[in-house]
């Protein structure tokens, strides 16, 4: 009897021991340090990478650990995160659609034509309602959206004012972002020839004269100097499309929940996002080409076609395509497509 209740103190032990260590390296592998990639073309200078130092701070208080990695080259970012040098990514919201094509379609071609709108959709977008839209395996790898930063309504330089309609550029160069299927259809659908590039060169090629048109946002006008083409050039004053980017993670690195909690940091950091790209947006001192709202409508129903024909392909989601034309429709309810089907 004696004997026995020995053998049963003993295996007590052993099973504490064991729930112990079992504990101690759930929690050690929890408390480790989160390392995320983040590109910015300014680097540590640029206003998304500030954003996210504020949010690294934040992370404290939902257990995190994190590290940042500076990038300026956006591919170089990419690359790190699939090797498994880093547990997270902050890049362009079009690069991450691989990881999760709800967010990823976020940024569709003539989407959100107004601040208040990008704002309300990213706000829709990152509403706990969408929680499991937001997290998403590809591959046998699970990835969540920790968050979206706005960047900037991206508009249309032209390095010739005489180009003041899409019908004037037909047969110019354009340089698009050459890891965005949806931006080369669009712009040869547009009669425009498109020339691949890179999200580091393709100011660079504009400057130089090798394209005619490009699209950017203020978050680029001074910092890649714009300007530099613009001497005989324009800017249209009508956006073709939004700049986001997505904070992606690997959630099993993270403390349980900490996607939510990031989440809903990002939506409450809204406004003072805002702000920043309203402040940006008001130091393009470009001369600028002002559409009638008749061209303004001719191009927003030019940008719908191509916009319902990628979906019906596969490359945006078509439930991001309904949640932001209950953005655009919210903001402006008199819009010609909000008594049309197909979106």
């Amino acid at each position: 009897m004696q004997k026995q209740q020995l053998r049963e103190n003993k295996m007590k032990k052993g099973l504490w021991a064991l729930s112990a260590a079992t504990l101690f390296a759930m929690t050690t592998s929890v408390q480790a340090k989160q390392e995320i990639c983040v590109f910015d073309l300014l680097g540590k200078a640029g206003e998304s990478y500030k954003l996210i130092e504020e949010w690294k701070l934040a992370s404290k208080t939902w257990q995190g650990d994190v590290e940042l990695i500076a990038y300026q080259d956006e591919k170089k970012a990419e690359q790190d995160f699939d090797a498994g040098k880093c547990d997270g990514v902050y890049m362009t919201s079009m690069r991450a659609r691989k990881y999760n094509k709800f967010a990823g379609s976020i940024d569709a071609v003539g989407a959100v034509t107004s601040n208040a709108i990008a704002q309300k959709a990213i706000s829709y977008v990152l509403d706990k309602r969408n929680k499991s839209r937001l997290t998403a395996t590809v591959n046998g790898e699970k990835y969540e959206v920790a968050g979206i930063i706005e960047v900037g309504l991206a508009y249309i330089f032209v390095r010739d004012k005489r180009i003041d309609t899409i019908e004037k550029a037909k047969g110019k160069k354009f340089a698009y972002l050459h890891y965005d299927q949806a931006q080369k259809t669009i712009v040869e659908s547009l009669d425009l020839i498109a020339m691949p590039s890179d999200i580091s060169d393709f100011v660079k090629k504009f400057n130089s004269g090798q394209v005619d048109v490009i699209a950017a946002p203020a978050y680029a006008y001074k910092p890649l100097e714009i300007s530099k083409g613009l001497a005989n050039g324009a800017l249209f004053n009508f956006p073709v499309v939004n700049i986001t980017g997505d904070l992606i993670i690997r959630p099993g690195k993270f403390p349980a929940n900490f996607g939510t909690q990031s989440r809903q940091w990002f939506i409450n950091k809204l406004p003072s996002n805002f702000a920043m790209v309203q402040r940006l947006e008001s130091g393009m001192n470009a001369r600028k080409i002002n559409l009638s709202n008749e061209d303004k409508v001719r191009y927003q129903k030019m940008l719908r076609e191509g916009r319902m024909n990628l979906t019906k392909q596969g490359v945006y989601d078509a439930t991001m395509m309904n949640v932001l034309k209950r953005a655009r429709c919210t903001v402006e309810r008199t819009n010609f497509e909000c008594t049309l089907s197909g979106e």
